[in-house]
């Protein structure tokens, strides 16, 4: 029993006679494996939905393709992967096209994607709502965030394409209602790369500076033609909803027709149905807007001359029952002309008494009495005239003593010094200045040398000039205090 079990296992392996099956390498099995699945499978069409979607730094895409009974992992290179037509994410259900091959290296078949489609409408609302949640669950769809379009824009913004009909029909509906300035971002509004484009455009309109060398937009509209969802598919695309939001000018949507919803319309500012009743939304009627002012204009001129005319009625009113001009001043005449003759009575009067004041003193005046009144007063002189000697020597005792004060006033007169180098300080008005803190409030003093006297600005350590501003101004002059007139004296007085 033993010797027909060493027969039938062999330690080594060895080819029988016959035996046309050699072994293969690992290398050699797996190779021929993959040149059979790549000539069977060259081209496939695979329908799944997506499951640990994953994209790589180098710009691969990982994948696997699932439905309820079996998985396929899937790869897209980076240049395919570039040209997806939209973001492809776990759970949506796609079609894709390409060949099945095996990785060796992990003994693994997978299916190389050239190119991936959504698997109908169906999943494409799916993603479309999956994203509205998203987008929404961030608050991009708040009403707090929405913001009012001005009234009357002097510059518009469109994105939009510029060879189709949209264009024109937004600028030909401005021209009817209201000319405007209007500047065009020409961008794809389908395809690939057209979100791209929509987005750039938001941005760069966004990003203008006032004062540029082109004028920056008042609002901005976004506008496409009607089409399936699938035409209208850049306007939800993540990064176009993302501009619209974050855009810093109001924004009007107009992307399709009234029935068509796109994730850029909750986003923005103000819906518009369609492109052209967007023009209608962004601008007024000019010949509207005329009439409403010419009506206001006409409204206020009938109420500016409604009341000028009841000032002119009550003014008439007021007028009547006003006294006569001529009534209220009859009083006054009769009254001026019973002052005018008590003035000229009193003024007779007084110059009857001035005529016998007059005369009454002018006998006192009489050259002969004079001259008696003249000879009187030098016989009284003559009498009190005394000898010089007894005059001189009070003058000479006087003489004495003021020479006595003159020379002790000169010892301790302030200018007495200043023959010997010294100088005196006094301040503007003359007034002595006799310390330094008097002589900073000061500001500006006087130096009196023995050969006279000169001017000088004070200055602290710093250097900086201590003159107020109220001390840089001209001193008023001292008024000169008026002469008091002595009054007059009626009595004739003596000319002696």
């Amino acid at each position: 029993m033993n010797d027909s079990l060493s027969l039938d296992a062999k330690l080594l392996a060895e080819s029988g006679d016959g035996d046309n099956a050699p072994p293969l390498s690992v290398s050699e099995i797996s190779g021929s494996l993959k040149r059979v699945v790549e000539d069977r499978f060259g081209y496939v069409r695979i329908r799944g939905e997506i499951s640990g979607f994953k994209r790589a730094a180098s710009g691969h895409v990982y994948m696997a393709l699932k439905d309820d009974k079996a998985v396929l992992d899937g790869v897209m290179w980076k240049g395919n992967a570039a040209r997806l037509a939209f973001a492809a994410e776990d759970g949506i259900e796609v079609v894709v096209s390409g060949k099945l091959t095996t990785y060796p290296g992990r003994s693994k078949y997978q299916v190389v994607i050239d190119k991936m489609e959504l698997a109908g409408e169906g999943a494409l609302m799916q993603l479309f709502e999956k994203l509205k949640a998203k987008l929404q669950g961030e608050g991009l769809f708040d009403a707090d965030r929405k913001r009012n379009t001005p009234f009357l824009p002097k510059t518009i913004g469109v994105v939009t394409s510029p060879t189709g009909s949209v264009i024109r029909d937004i600028l030909h509906r401005l021209a009817d209602r209201c000319p405007s300035h209007v500047i065009v971002w020409p961008v794809l509004v389908q395809g690939e790369g057209a979100a791209k484009q929509i987005a750039n455009a938001v941005n760069g309109f966004s990003n203008m500076e006032s004062g540029g060398g082109l004028r920056r937009p008042d609002l901005v509209i976004v506008a496409r033609g009607g089409g399936s969802i699938e035409d209208l598919w850049s306007f939800n695309e993540e990064e176009v909803v993302r501009a619209i939001a974050g855009c810093t000018i109001p924004v009007i949507s107009a992307v399709g027709h009234e029935t068509d919803t796109t994730l850029s319309d909750f986003a923005a500012d103000l819906r518009a149905p369609t492109p052209t009743a967007a023009a209608e939304m962004a601008v007024p009627v000019r010949a509207d807007w005329l009439a409403t002012l010419s009506d206001a204009k006409a409204r206020m001129a009938r109420a500016v001359q409604r009341g000028f005319t009841t000032a002119q009625e009550r003014l008439e009113a007021q007028r009547r029952l006003m006294p006569a001009l001529n009534d209220l001043l009859r009083p006054h005449q009769q009254r001026v002309d019973e002052l005018s003759d008590a003035l000229n009575y009193a003024l007779s009067q007084q110059v009857g008494q001035a005529r016998n004041n007059f005369a009454a003193t002018e006998g006192s005046l009489r050259p002969a009495l004079l001259k008696q009144k003249l000879e009187s007063g030098q016989k009284n002189l003559a009498r009190f005239d005394l000898p010089v000697a007894l005059i001189r020597r009070p003058l000479d005792d006087a003489r004495q003593r003021l020479d006595s004060l003159w020379r002790l006033a000169q010892q301790v007169s302030p200018d007495g010094p200043l023959k010997r180098g010294y100088a005196r300080i006094s301040s503007q008005d003359g007034s002595f200045v006799g310390g330094r803190e008097d002589a900073i409030r000061q500001g500006r003093v006087n130096l009196h040398f023995h050969d006279g006297k000169v001017g000088a600005l004070i200055e602290d350590e710093s250097g900086n000039s201590a003159i107020s501003s109220a001390q840089k101004a001209k001193a008023k002059p001292v008024p000169k205090r008026p002469k008091v007139k002595k009054p007059a004296d009626d009595r004739q007085q003596d000319l002696f």
